[in-house]
């Protein structure tokens, strides 16, 4: 007996129930939402389809058929509001410990119902409107009735020194009974008038009362830890357990005179104190110098990640824009960016801003790099649109210092991120390697650079805090952190920040974006995309140096000063007024411009203390910007977007105007923005910027091919033309389609190609160049002859990607196995509709000077336009007369179509040849000829690459000096077999139909190739 007792008894469990708290919110949230992410997943057209309309009027799902309909969503959730009925009901308790007294019944008629509304939420849950549609309405209806007396019962019983719990509460429990006028109103236009589109509404309230109902009950979690109020199971250590008590519920009661409270008493029910690193990269030894490189390096990865996620956004959501040719509701994914708002919530802000929940968020922005796994582009977008919300949440939360970084650290590596971004870029064929809409059939390393994300977030999860110094919370600053700021600058901050991150997306995220807005043609007096593009990486570098070098207070003050910012607005004029070098020169001062100011406006943002209106306004600025550049080319075909028609100069002025905002004006910022880094921090600055500049230079040259392009059959005089119009790069499958064009190219051995749709030097396409990969792998580019500052008039080029993205057109490319003597952009007549863009180069055909057209006119909603616009191309062509030329284009017309449809005036008044008048089965692509012997036509099958076949026609070259002997109707269709042709002459065999063609293409329309005959005295 004596042994017994002396047993050692089970050590005591203690635990805050504060957590118990934040269980139960983490628990709800995580089945509303996981059911919802789940079933639009794997059920979406089902879900969203209810007894009225379906997919696309209905296109978001109510709660009853997101958690109660399919399989695996419905028992996902069923399991998590399982394992949540602990914590609810223990929170039920625990509130009632709280608020009881001896002097009212409130408190516990608030727990029972509590207890009831647990139960009826059981109900609805587990009794589905599958199941039982009148049992479930009932339950769930009992479960809102019941919420009456939970929620100002709550409210009332809340004690007055719990403040921020009473509070949230009371603006929760509003905001859901607000939620129900319009759900209800929306419910009737559903029901009773049976609108399509209403229960799409009706499903956002409905959404709304969810999560307002779980943030009323989250403030239990502010009002446990005030309380400091622990559960204890099991005896305790000292012994003052008796043998039959299981658990000892412990609180700190509140005195009744709160004039003795002490100073930490205090502070224990006061708003949280936010606690800020006043230095990021730590001070230490040898030792600790490998450990701070080491964060510094992933740190910079993960501002690479950031950017990655960002600008995969809007690619990954226009391609459903772009096969609808107008809004289809996709474009709502750009709100994800104002994911900020958040944390305007203190709860919500205090996760966010911990080690833990930092990390949680950066694991949580990976979803968008492994969204590349997933088949479908809707999917992808999902994926893509929740990484990007979270992304821009932590970059908030990192900016402002609320995780504990400090902010002019976070400028620098936000330009260093961007930098690394488009050298990476750079060096992968214009394409981010880890981009979602890339896999490693198109030149992605995702699984290596999610690998790498993997080790860098480890790394900040597991690194050991520095030295810590107590700031006041990022809502309440101290008044010598917003000295200087007046009571409105926030705005003019928020706006300033908005516009700054808008405009390197826009300029700087490629380096070869600038070089296409000063690109002229040929011959070259300007940088060209493919070698000079290291400049531009060139002057960013030098941006953030001048950021580093000019960090503190004397190097504030100059880069916030107005003579810095008008610097930076002559460069923008000079960028859009000039082209060639000049134009160039003043995109490179604006890209050292603007990196150099990101610390500084950063710093300007942080120091307003309104984190959730600040970047929430910021982000809704790049919102803005996104649309409002877009609408500059693509007017045509949104609802009011004729006033942005071609004004890219009034953008590109709002953006450096918003921008202007932060610098020292006396009415608005007349302080200096203290930006200030470690020696260590700017050590890392400077060596990095030094690897990266010498990393962009070896790409170059890497990627700068020194053989000379050579025709495919010079022996014979062949030359093969193909026109194909490629949909922005973009396949079928929402992925980058460059290297399966490349394929078809090369297979059918085009000496000239004409692409359409290619101006992808925007946002909204990722700012990507869609030449690189062909150009470069199969030989339409070569190592120039003139040196990069040469006067010399004639260079060996044999690229042309026609008006740049400030020239308001889709965008047309010229690739040539041939020189390009000279070029000449048009932009053709389009009162009405878009901008119609063509390239007229002069290229050296085997000795013979060739003209080559490119075109992409409008479409068929305008006709004024296609009759102005193939007028001024049969000008083009007939004043070469009798020169050769070769027109490759987008003509919507049928064939043989009589004026004012396009087809005979080029024909007629341009003096040119149809490829094949016979084939009635056109109506946007043609190929027309003059002053050459066409000898086969093809057109090949486009399998998902685009939504446009690729069409060939193959020429000779006339010997030079005689020319076309018999250029008469019957003398042009002496039509043949293959085999009376030479075999220089036949496309590739395996494309037959009969031979299953290949990667999904095969010869159409007519099953085979035409071939024609030379007419009788031909001179080759």
């Amino acid at each position: 007996m004596a042994s017994a007792a002396a047993a050692p008894r089970p050590r005591q469990l203690v635990i805050e129930a504060a957590h118990i708290a934040r269980a139960h919110t983490i628990l709800s949230f995580t089945a509303f939402l996981s059911a919802l992410a789940v079933g639009c997943w794997l059920h979406y057209t089902k879900i969203v389809k209810n007894g009225v309309a379906g997919y696309p009027e209905e296109w978001f799902p109510s709660v009853s058929a997101t958690i109660g309909d399919w399989y695996p969503e419905r028992n996902i959730f069923q399991i998590l509001i399982a394992l949540n009925s602990g914590p609810r009901l223990a929170l039920v308790s625990l509130q009632y410990y709280l608020h009881r007294t001896e002097t009212s019944r409130l408190p516990g008629f608030v727990a029972i119902n509590g207890v009831l509304r647990t139960l009826a939420c059981g109900g609805w849950v587990y009794i589905t409107s599958t199941d039982d549609h009148d049992a479930h309405d009932v339950l769930m209806i009992s479960y809102i009735v019941l919420n009456i007396p939970w929620m100002f019962g709550s409210i009332a019983c809340t004690p007055v020194q719990y403040s921020a719990a009473r509070r949230r509460r009371r603006n929760a429990a509003v905001t859901f009974w607000l939620l129900l006028v319009p759900m209800i109103y929306f419910f009737i236009q559903h029901k009773v008038h049976r609108i399509p589109g209403a229960y799409t509404k009706y499903s956002f309230f409905e959404w709304g009362l969810i999560f307002f109902d779980i943030i009323h009950d989250s403030s239990a979690e502010l009002e446990l830890k005030a309380a400091e109020l622990k559960v204890a199971i099991g005896s305790s250590l000292a012994g003052g357990a008796e043998k039959g008590d299981i658990s000892d519920v412990t609180r700190r009661t509140a005195p009744d005179d709160t004039s003795s409270y002490t100073r930490s008493e205090k502070n224990a029910v006061s708003a949280p104190i936010v606690e800020l690193v006043e230095v990021s990269l730590p001070k230490s030894s040898t030792t600790s110098h490998i450990t701070s490189a080491q964060n510094f390096l992933s740190d910079l990865y993960l501002s690479y990640i950031f950017w990655s996620v960002l600008t995969s956004l809007a690619p990954t959501l226009f391609y459903f824009s772009v096969w609808r040719l107008g809004f289809t509701g996709s474009e709502a994914a750009l709100l994800s960016c104002l994911s900020p708002v958040f944390l305007g919530s203190s709860w919500f802000r205090d996760c966010c801003r911990s080690r833990s929940g930092r990390t949680v968020l950066h694991l949580l922005s990976l979803s968008g790099l492994a969204a590349y796994v997933l088949e479908r582009p809707e999917d992808r977008l999902l994926f893509v649109f929740f990484a990007n919300a979270v992304a821009c949440l932590g970059a908030a939360v990192d900016w402002t210092g609320l995780s504990g970084s400090d902010v002019g650290y976070q400028g620098i590596l936000v330009g260093l991120g961007l930098l690394m971004s488009s050298l990476s870029k750079h060096a992968n064929h214009s394409n981010n390697p880890v981009w979602p809409f890339i896999d490693e059939r198109s030149g992605g390393y995702n699984k290596t650079g999610i690998a790498l994300a993997l080790l860098a977030i480890y790394n900040f999860y597991t690194r050991e805090s520095p030295a810590q110094a107590v700031l006041p919370h990022p809502e309440k600053a101290a008044s010598e952190s917003r000295e200087g700021v007046k009571s409105g600058a926030w705005i003019c901050n928020a706006l300033a920040l908005g516009s700054l991150l808008f405009t390197l997306h826009e300029l700087l995220a490629e380096s070869s974006t600038t070089i296409a807005w000063s690109w002229t043609g040929y011959p070259i007096t300007g940088p060209e995309p493919n070698r000079h593009g290291s400049l531009t990486h060139l002057a960013q570098a030098a941006g953030i140096l001048l950021a580093v070098i000019l960090s503190g207070p004397s190097g504030s003050a100059l880069l916030s000063h107005p003579l810095w910012y008008a610097f930076g607005c002559a460069c923008a004029y000079v960028m859009y007024s000039y082209k060639d070098w000049l134009g160039y020169a003043g995109a490179m001062g604006l890209a050292a411009f603007l990196m150099s100011v990101i610390p500084v406006i950063m710093q300007r943002a942080a120091a307003t203390g309104k984190v959730a209106r600040t970047y929430g306004v910021a982000w809704l600025v790049v919102v803005v910007f996104d649309v409002a550049s877009t609408f500059t080319v693509a007017y045509a075909f949104v609802p009011g977007g004729e006033p942005f028609r071609e004004r890219t100069d009034l953008v590109l002025s709002t953006q450096m105007a918003l921008i202007g905002l932060a610098f020292r004006w006396p009415a608005i910022n007349p302080s200096v923005p203290m930006v200030n880094l470690s020696s260590r921090a700017k050590a890392y600055a400077r060596r990095t910027l030094a690897v990266l500049s010498v990393l962009s230079f070896v790409v170059t040259m890497y990627r700068w091919p020194a053989n000379v392009p050579k025709p495919y059959r010079p022996g014979a005089r062949i030359v093969r033309a193909g026109i194909w119009t490629v949909h922005f790069g973009i396949d079928n499958e929402g992925r980058d389609s460059q290297r399966r064009m490349r394929d078809l190219i090369k297979d059918m051995e085009l000496d000239i190609v004409g692409l359409l749709e290619t101006d992808l030097h925007r946002v909204v396409f990722g700012n990507r160049d869609l030449t690189r990969v062909m150009a470069e792998e199969l030989g339409y580019v070569r190592r120039s002859r003139c040196s990069m500052w040469s006067e010399q008039t004639y260079c060996l080029q044999f690229v042309d990607i026609g008006p740049g993205p400030n020239q308001h057109t889709w965008g047309a490319v010229l690739l040539s196995k041939f020189p390009i003597i000279n070029s000449t952009h048009h932009l053709l007549p389009s009162p009405h509709g878009e901008l119609a863009p063509a390239i007229e180069a002069v290229l050296d055909m085997y000795g013979t000077e060739v003209t080559v057209i490119v075109s992409h006119n409008g479409q068929e909603e305008t006709p004024l336009d296609r009759e102005l616009q193939a007028t001024e191309l049969a000008r083009i062509m007939s004043k070469t007369y009798p020169n050769p030329v070769i027109f490759l284009g987008y003509v919507v017309t049928k064939p043989l179509a009589s004026r004012p449809a396009p087809y005979e005036i080029m024909i007629n008044d341009g003096r040119v040849h149809d490829i094949d008048h016979q084939d009635w089965d056109r109506w946007c692509q043609y190929i027309m000829y003059r002053g050459l012997y066409r000898t086969a036509y093809a057109r090949v099958s486009r399998s998902t690459i685009t939504d446009t076949e690729l069409q060939i026609g193959q020429f000779v070259i006339p010997r030079h000096g005689v020319g076309v002997t018999n250029e008469t109707e019957p003398a042009r269709y002496l039509r043949a077999w293959k085999e009376e042709l030479p075999e220089d002459h036949w496309f590739p065999q395996e494309y037959m139909p009969e031979q299953g063609g290949r990667r999904g293409h095969q010869y159409h329309v007519f099953n085979t190739p035409l071939y024609y005959k030379f007419p009788e005295g031909a001179m080759l």
